[in-house]
């Protein structure tokens, strides 16, 4: 969902993104709200999420839920 609130926020790229312009960028909004956004198109579009949500999403990442390998999707 859109937040409205794409540049009421300090939007920050992974520290693995090297420079590059092909990452996805973070803020913490106004609301409690976490905005993700792909940083090569600034000022939209975003998506927003809980920080219930986000804070489960990046455990998850966390534990290699997503990562793509031989068995994707198996998980």
């Amino acid at each position: 969902m859109a937040s409205g609130n794409i540049n009421r926020g300090s939007w920050r790229k992974s520290s693995r993104c090297g420079g590059s312009t092909t990452c996805v960028e973070v803020a913490a909004l106004p609301g409690g709200v976490i905005g993700a956004r792909d940083s090569a198109r600034d000022g939209g579009p975003e998506l927003s999420f809980s920080a219930t949500a986000w804070s489960s999403f990046v455990s998850e990442v966390k534990r290699g839920r997503f990562d793509l390998t031989g068995d994707a999707g198996t998980r």
